[in-house]
C-alpha cells in the first residue's frame, strides 16, 4: 500500500494590528472550484456544531442535514469532512482564529488530519490566545507575521488568482424532467446480499438503460444537487438513480464496499431478480464526487455495514432533496393528475403499469396449471 503523503504543518498567521488587508485578501482567495476555502466563523457562537455549519455554508451547502441521527447529534463535521475529501478541497483558511475555543480548534486540527488540507489560522492579535495555544501543543505548526507569506498560504504556491466567477448553469427555478427517475419509488423490494457477492457488469436484459445525460444537463444536475443538500448519502442516492435507473429499495442495498473507486463501478443487489439481478453499474465522472462523499461519510458515521446511499426510511427526505434541486420524473398529463397542480407525482409510471395490467382481458390471463 502506498504511503500517505506527509501532513502539511498548520500555519498560524499573526495579524498583529487587525489589518483589513489580511481579511480582504483571505476572502478574495476563496474559490471552491480551485480547492480553496476561506471560513469566516459567524460571530456570537462558540459551539462546535455551529462552526461545522459555517464550514458547510462555505462549501456551498445548506448548513442543516435532514433526517434523524443517533443521540440527536447531527453529524455536521462528518459531512463537512466527506465533502472536503471528495471535492477535493486542498486549502482552508480560518479567519478570527483568536476567537476559537480549544474544542473548536481541536475540531479543525482533526479535520486537517483526516483530509490532509493546508490549514491556515489567522489570529488578528499580536499574540496567541490561550485556547489556541493549548490546542496546538500536539500539532506541527509554523507562525508568520509577514503579509506576503500569509498571502502565499491563502492561495498556494505559485499564487493563482481566482478565475472569473462561474456562470450559472441555467435558471434553477425550472424543472428538469428526467426519465431515469421513473423507478425511484418503484414497489420492488430487493434486499442486500448477506453472503459475499461480486456482481457482474449490468447487462440490461429486462429494461433499457437510462439515457445518458447530455453535458449541459449533467452540469445543471450536479450544480443543483451540490446546492440542494449537505447530506452526502441523499445527494449520492439521487445521483445514482440517474445513472442506474434503480429504485430506492435497490439503491439501499449498496454498502461502502460496493463502490469501487478505482474501477468507477457501483454494485447494487437483487437476488430475487426483480429487475436485472445483482449487477455493477459504471459510474460517470460527474457522479463520482457524490459517491466518494457518501463513502467517506458512511465510514465516519457508522462503518462498513451501513447503507452507502439513502435507506428506505429516508424516502421522504430523498424526494424532498430531488424536489429542492428541481429534478423530477415525467409527469402525467393534466387530465390524469391525482394531486394538486405543482406537486410532483413520483408514482406515475407505477400507476400506468398497474392500469395496463388491470386492463388485460381475463381471457388472456393464463389459468394455473393442473397436475
Amino acid at each position: 500500500m502506498p504511503l500517505a503523503p506527509p501532513l502539511p504543518p498548520v500555519t498560524v498567521v499573526l495579524d498583529r494590528h487587525d489589518d483589513a488587508l489580511y481579511t480582504h485578501t483571505a476572502l478574495a482567495a476563496h474559490h471552491l472550484p480551485a480547492g480553496r476555502i476561506t471560513l469566516h466563523p459567524g460571530p456570537g457562537t462558540t459551539s462546535e456544531t455551529g462552526l461545522a455549519h459555517d464550514l458547510l455554508a462555505a462549501l456551498g451547502k445548506p448548513p442543516l442535514l435532514p433526517g434523524r441521527f443517533p443521540g440527536g447529534r447531527q453529524p455536521a463535521w462528518e459531512a463537512a469532512t466527506a465533502w472536503m475529501t471528495a471535492l477535493p478541497v486542498t486549502r482552508l483558511t480560518v479567519l478570527r482564529a483568536h476567537r476559537l475555543t480549544a474544542r473548536r480548534a481541536m475540531r479543525l486540527l482533526r479535520l486537517h488530519a483526516l483530509t490532509g488540507i493546508h490549514l491556515t489560522l489567522v489570529c488578528h492579535r499580536p499574540h496567541f490566545p490561550a485556547a489556541l495555544h493549548q490546542a496546538l501543543r500536539t500539532a506541527d505548526y509554523s507562525v508568520t507575521t509577514d503579509f506576503e507569506a500569509a498571502r502565499r498560504h491563502y492561495y498556494g504556491t505559485p499564487i493563482t488568482e481566482p478565475p472569473p466567477a462561474d456562470k450559472p448553469a441555467g435558471p434553477a427555478d425550472r424543472w428538469l424532467t428526467l426519465p431515469a427517475l421513473d423507478r425511484l419509488v418503484s414497489y420492488d423490494s430487493p434486499r442486500p446480499c448477506t453472503d459475499p457477492c461480486t456482481p457482474p457488469p449490468i447487462m440490461w436484459r429486462h429494461r433499457p438503460p437510462p439515457v445518458p445525460l447530455t453535458a449541459h444537463t449533467t452540469q445543471k444536475v450536479a450544480h443543483r444537487l451540490h446546492a440542494a443538500t449537505a447530506h452526502p448519502r441523499l445527494a449520492a442516492a439521487v445521483a445514482a438513480a440517474l445513472f442506474t435507473g434503480a429504485s430506492l429499495q435497490q439503491l439501499a442495498t449498496a454498502r461502502p464496499r460496493d463502490y469501487d473507486i478505482a474501477a468507477a463501478t457501483l454494485a447494487l443487489h437483487d437476488r430475487a431478480r426483480y429487475t436485472d439481478g445483482c449487477a455493477a453499474y459504471p459510474v460517470p465522472p460527474w457522479a463520482g464526487v457524490f459517491l466518494r462523499a457518501a463513502a467517506c461519510f458512511t465510514r465516519l458515521v457508522s462503518g462498513e455495514d451501513q447503507e452507502l446511499l439513502a435507506a428506505p426510511g429516508d424516502r421522504a427526505h430523498l424526494l424532498r432533496v430531488a424536489e429542492t434541486a428541481k429534478l423530477r420524473p415525467p409527469q402525467p398529463p393534466a387530465a390524469r393528475r391525482q394531486g394538486p397542480v405543482g406537486r410532483v407525482e413520483w408514482d406515475w409510471r407505477e400507476r400506468q403499469e398497474a392500469e395496463r395490467y388491470e386492463a388485460v382481458p381475463t381471457s388472456r390471463v393464463r389459468p394455473p396449471s393442473r397436475r
